[in-house]
């Protein structure tokens, strides 16, 4: 039997007795927030099963691994359950469970919710020292489930060690884009949870100070309602400028928009995957 088995047995993956009993409070906390509903929540699973789940992260030295690399981001991306280590993929497999998301939905206020095993936009994420992801809000209807609303972001941080100095704190913003009035450093073993609409912006902008040999490592998962009669028209995912960026720099954040909107809505209309787009990006970028 291995390690993960053997912790497995004796631990839950996900504590539902430690959560529940704070649930009225945490719902609470989590409509107050600012400035869109959101809580971090330290401490989410049982330690072990956290640090088991860091052990098993893959490392960047392997194709499998999707490269988001243009003006607004720069991190790899993972979203083939079939392809993660056995305690990540059942790790998922919880997260995406009718209990869990049960437990979700009554955190959030938001009945109705589903997961979504096939991971789209989610799965592990991981950025090395330079990686950023510029303030945005996130596509707002499934690429491949037209009538799927996307409403809950869960993302939990698999960061051993972590500083803060090396900066990739997830930064909340306010809709006017004059301040950041919430930031959660990626510490191991912290799930940050938020509804996901046009209000909800956020992003770590500033490249990572990380040392090479160590990344910014996430398992993020995206959760839905089935709208029967979608009243929002599905959006892509939009970057947006800080104050501070300049003149500049915002206009190649707002054409960089542009071309990721092209792309999704190509996505949406021919169905072709992430993974694909990253493949055929690898064989023209080897090319030249």
């Amino acid at each position: 039997m291995s390690s993960v088995q053997a912790a497995q047995k004796q631990l839950p993956l996900f504590p539902y007795s430690k959560w529940n009993s704070k649930l009225p409070a945490l719902a609470v906390q989590y409509l107050d927030a600012s400035p869109f509903p959101h809580i971090c929540l330290p401490d989410f699973l049982d330690a072990e099963i956290a640090s088991l789940l860091a052990q098993e992260f893959p490392g960047p030295g392997t194709t499998a691994w999707t490269q988001y690399k243009h003006q607004n981001e720069n991190k790899l991306g993972l979203a083939r359950r079939d392809l993660f280590p056995l305690c990540l993929g059942e790790m998922v497999d919880e997260l995406n469970s009718a209990a869990f998301v049960s437990w979700l939905s009554r955190l959030t206020g938001i009945p109705g919710l589903v997961p979504d095993p096939s991971l789209e936009g989610g799965g592990l994420h991981q950025s090395g020292r330079g990686g950023f992801l510029n303030v945005h809000t996130d596509f707002t209807m499934h690429h491949y489930h037209r009538n799927w609303r996307r409403r809950v972001n869960l993302i939990l941080y698999l960061n051993p060690g972590w500083q803060e100095d090396w900066g990739g704190a997830i930064e909340f913003w306010e809709s006017s884009m004059s301040r950041f009035v919430a930031k959660y450093p990626p510490l191991s073993n912290h799930a940050v949870i938020f509804n996901t609409d046009e209000r909800s912006l956020h992003g770590f902008a500033e490249p990572l100070q990380c040392p090479e040999n160590v990344s910014r490592k996430s398992l993020a998962l995206y959760y839905y309602t089935v709208e029967q009669n979608p009243r929002v028209s599905g959006k892509s995912t939009n970057y947006r400028a800080r104050p501070g960026d300049g003149p500049a720099k915002a206009t190649l954040i707002w054409l960089d928009k542009q071309a990721v909107n092209l792309y999704s809505r190509a996505k949406t209309r021919f169905g072709f995957s992430d993974e694909f787009a990253s493949k055929i990006l690898g064989l023209i970028s080897r090319k030249k």
